[in-house]
């Protein structure tokens, strides 16, 4: 529904505007290279079934049990696709923090008649975070967070322009993301190092809209969906000042966590603003 109403948005704008385009040649339209810069927001879809898992024994392998001395499941209080507000799961957690995102693009198209088809790499970056908290019976709290700190994509987009004056079009390709991480517990006992940044991989589809307003400048509006497998990441825990009865250090003396989901998704509306050589 969203991109239906985006579509009418630029096809009511395409009507408004030949007033304003009066000198150029339309059959030049959305024909050779261009740059351009993109702005808009990156919207985090729901994760609310997203969990942590363990590597107890550190064997590789997650999906182990962390356990107290009693054989009791220590993180038994359960837990959230978010930010926890406190060290019990009572008081809720925030949802994942939806934000701007800003880019600049490059590419090329080339024109058959009426129908386009092109390719087009662009960078930049998106404030957009997702979280994920679990919570011990200690009673702590564990939250990891990330974001794509530094983002690219390679796609390519094909389309059809009546006549000129307006594209609309369809893209995908290839995506990267250099990911930045972070972790915090209330947990004051056990040592905590993690492996930082990560490097992400993926693929971005969507489509759009584009009005050239003069001889070399269009805007245009355009909905994308990025999904990045950010597998890299994990948190390593070690003895610190807790004694050996530690639940983190029963079978080997550590645990390692990561996320149950390595997917890094977002839906993004952005507006366009280009000039073509």
């Amino acid at each position: 529904m969203k991109f239906r109403a985006l579509l009418a948005a630029v096809a009511a704008g395409a009507i408004a505007v030949p007033a304003m385009a009066q000198d150029r040649d339309p059959a030049e339209d959305f024909n050779g290279p261009y740059i351009g810069v993109v702005g808009g927001a990156s919207l985090q879809p729901s994760d609310r079934n997203e969990t942590l898992l363990f590597d107890t024994d550190l064997d590789g392998n997650y999906g182990d049990t962390v356990n107290t001395a009693t054989g009791a499941n220590a993180f038994s209080p359960g837990f959230c696709g978010g930010r926890a507000t406190s060290s019990s799961p009572t008081s809720g957690c925030r949802n994942d923090v939806d934000g701007a995102e800003y880019y600049l693009r490059v590419g090329t198209d080339h024109r058959m008649g009426n129908f386009v088809v092109g390719a087009l790499v662009e960078g930049g970056r998106s404030e957009a975070k997702d979280s994920v908290s679990g919570f011990s019976t200690g009673p702590d709290s564990y939250m990891l967070t990330r974001r794509g700190q530094y983002q690219a994509g390679a796609r390519l987009r094909a389309g059809y322009t009546p006549g000129g004056g307006a594209l609309f079009y369809v893209t995908g390709g290839g995506a990267y993301a250099r990911m930045k991480n972070s972790f915090s517990t209330t947990n004051a006992e056990n040592s905590f190092a993690d492996t930082g940044k990560s490097n992400a991989w993926g693929y971005s589809v969507g489509g759009g809209a584009e009005v050239m307003v003069t001889n070399g400048l269009s805007l245009g509006l355009e909905y994308l969906y990025t999904d990045l497998k950010d597998n890299d990441y994990r948190v390593e825990v070690g003895q610190g000042s807790a004694p050996d009865t530690n639940p983190f250090l029963l079978d080997a003396g550590g645990t390692n966590i990561i996320r149950s989901s390595p997917s890094f998704k977002t839906h993004s509306v952005r507006g366009t603003l280009s000039y073509h050589f």
